[in-house]
């Protein structure tokens, strides 16, 4: 019961969980028993509590007592310092674990300290200059951004008839530009490209005060930005053609090294030489091999690194198949150059008079008018214009017979039951006999598979759009790698590989089932008869792939040099190149006279 501001009697109900612990209830009955004795205890708690705050007000010099403090009743005074202890012991607690922390952190900054390597390796100091950094551009960044600047505040220059601001920006850009050169980096500027930059950016801002119009720069930057991208959809393309021109070139030392052979083999009489012992050609108890190519040098070192690293080189026979232009010179380097031990047999493919067009499709196909239409003529897809999808088919080897002989292996070497097939761009790391040990589980092909990135599988080659080719073929199967293959060849002939081969080069007729080159019909042909080999076995990429693992290629038995950056090439990955020409033959009389070098 209550009274409000206005003096009316109020009554209202309060919980028991409400109030605070100094209040006792009493049954209605008991209210008077002992009344005198609460009041004594409330009495005599008060004065005590009085008594208390009293002696702390005159202890405490510097202790202010709020006025709201003063009119408290000394119960909540007590209550209100029993809070402030608690709060007290709290805050000590935690100023107690958060020394302990700061000490823990301390000890282990101390620890570590203590392990740390104090070496100096190189240059750390954040405070260094710029410039011992050789690789710096942030020069060279900034004085192309001022030429691009500087050709839109031209245009907008000349637009206003601005003679002036027009000719110091072309003057100064032409600077800038002769300043630069060919650099990369800002170590390979010329001295006086600083102050060309500092020149450039004090006439752009007065160029910028003159002339600067958000709109117009804005248009101004839109069509620098698509002329750009259309010179850079040009020059990818002429890059494309370039690169594909370059790699089916004959460099002029490659060129000179099979003429000086060819000149000499019938002025020193080697022509009159008798051939080797034929026994070992068909002698199924030694490791065979074939090389098809018209590449003296790669040719070379493809045999060289195998010989030096074959257990028992005596026992290792090769043969290699080259056209007519370099059949002589091919048999004279072998016959003045040949590996200790090994046995070489030069043949030309032209000899071969069973590889007729009535026998192969590919050179059935060849003599037919649209074949020699879209491999020959220039209204064909071989333009710059049409891009770079077709131009590597334009290379030769696309159209010589040596790259399809691999699909008449048994018709070769009638006499052979298994043989290893090389491609002429690879090098040997290890010996290879052990492949001839390898059960191939009834496959006719025993090849390392390429599918471990998808792009490497069928529906890259073959064209699944086509009902022949997606009625057949599964487009999520493993593509595998030419350039290293052991092939059995009495299975090839139970299976009749080679009439596999026929029936679909007949059915591509129109080159429309898969893209050109010899790996989509091998693909095809040992669908379901390649027996999975080995990764380490062949590492393939270094004729195109920079970030190859080191690791991988140093361990292969074979590296291969796929790819148009072929090690004989200036357009070889310098990093990959030394692992090739360790086994070329420098010291050579003919390498020399024909300048190959490393």
């Amino acid at each position: 019961m209550y009274t409000d501001p206005s003096g009316a009697v109020r009554l209202r109900k309060v919980k028991g969980r409400d109030l605070s612990a100094s209040w006792v209830l009493e049954h209605p009955n008991n209210a008077n028993s002992d009344q005198p004795q609460r009041l004594e205890i409330l009495k005599d708690s008060f004065q005590s509590v009085e008594l208390r705050e009293t002696d702390e007000l005159r202890s405490g010099e510097d202790d202010v007592l709020h006025p709201n403090q003063l009119s408290m009743s000394p119960v909540k005074l007590m209550r209100q310092k029993m809070r402030q202890e608690r709060m007290n012991l709290r805050t000590a607690e935690l100023l107690r674990q958060d020394k302990e922390a700061d000490d823990q952190m301390v000890a282990a900054a101390i620890e570590r300290s203590r392990n740390l390597d104090t070496t100096v390796k190189g240059k750390y100091s954040i405070w260094r200059r710029d410039y011992d950094n050789l690789n710096s551009d942030s020069t060279l960044k900034l004085m192309r951004d001022q030429i691009i600047m500087a050709k839109a505040y031209a245009n907008i220059a000349k637009e206003n008839n601005d003679t002036s601001t027009f000719d110091a920006l072309m003057l100064q850009s032409k600077r800038s530009h002769h300043a630069i050169g060919e650099a990369s980096s800002d170590a390979e500027l010329q001295p006086s490209a600083l102050e060309h930059a500092k020149a450039m950016g004090h006439i752009l801002s007065m160029a910028k005060d003159k002339l600067y119009d958000c709109p117009v720069m804005a248009r101004k930057f839109r069509a620098m930005l698509q002329s750009t991208e259309d010179n850079v959809n040009a020059q990818r393309k002429k890059s494309a053609f370039l690169i594909q021109l370059a790699a089916k070139t004959v460099p002029k030392p490659l060129h000179c090294l099979p003429l000086q052979l060819a000149a000499d083999y019938f002025l020193q009489g080697f022509h009159k030489r008798e051939d080797i012992n034929t026994e070992k050609l068909e002698d199924n108890s030694l490791y065979h091999y074939a090389i098809f190519s018209d590449n003296v040098l790669a040719t070379s070192v493809v045999v060289n690194s195998t010989v030096l690293h074959a257990n028992e080189p005596e026992k290792h026979v090769f043969h290699i198949v080259t056209d007519k232009l370099n059949f002589v010179a091919m048999k004279m380097w072998f016959l003045i150059n040949s590996p200790a031990g090994a046995t070489i047999k030069v043949e030309n493919i032209d000899e071969f008079k069973w590889l007729n067009s009535s026998y192969c499709s590919v050179l059935r196909q060849l003599e037919s008018a649209r074949m020699k239409e879209y491999y020959f003529k220039a209204n064909d897809p071989s333009s710059l214009s049409v891009g770079s999808d077709n131009l590597k088919y334009r290379n030769p080897k696309y159209l010589s017979m040596l790259n399809h002989l691999r699909f008449y292996l048994p018709e070769v070497y009638p006499k052979l039951d298994k043989i290893l097939f090389l491609d002429d761009d690879i090098v040997v790391q290890k010996d290879l006999t052990p492949l001839w040990s390898v059960d191939l589980q009834g496959m006719v092909n025993g090849a390392v598979e390429t599918c471990k990135e998808s792009f490497h599988r069928f529906d890259k080659y073959l064209n699944f759009t086509n009902p022949k080719i997606s009625d057949n073929f599964d487009p999520n199967a493993c593509g595998w790698a030419y350039g290293m293959n052991i092939f059995d060849l009495k299975e090839w002939k139970k299976r009749n590989i080679t009439g596999i081969y026929h029936r679909w080069q007949d059915l591509n007729e129109d080159r429309t089932l898969w893209k050109l080159g010899s790996l989509p019909p091998g693909l095809i042909t040992f669908y379901n008869l390649t027996h999975p080999l080995d990764r380490g076995w062949h590492v393939l990429g270094l004729g195109y792939d920079p970030a190859l693992n080191q690791t991988a290629i140093e361990d292969a038995a074979v590296i291969h040099y796929n790819g148009n950056y072929k090690p004989w090439l200036d357009l070889a990955i310098s990093k990959y190149k030394a692992y090739w020409s360790k086994y070329v033959m420098f010291d050579n009389p003919y390498l020399q006279n024909c300048n190959i070098s490393e």
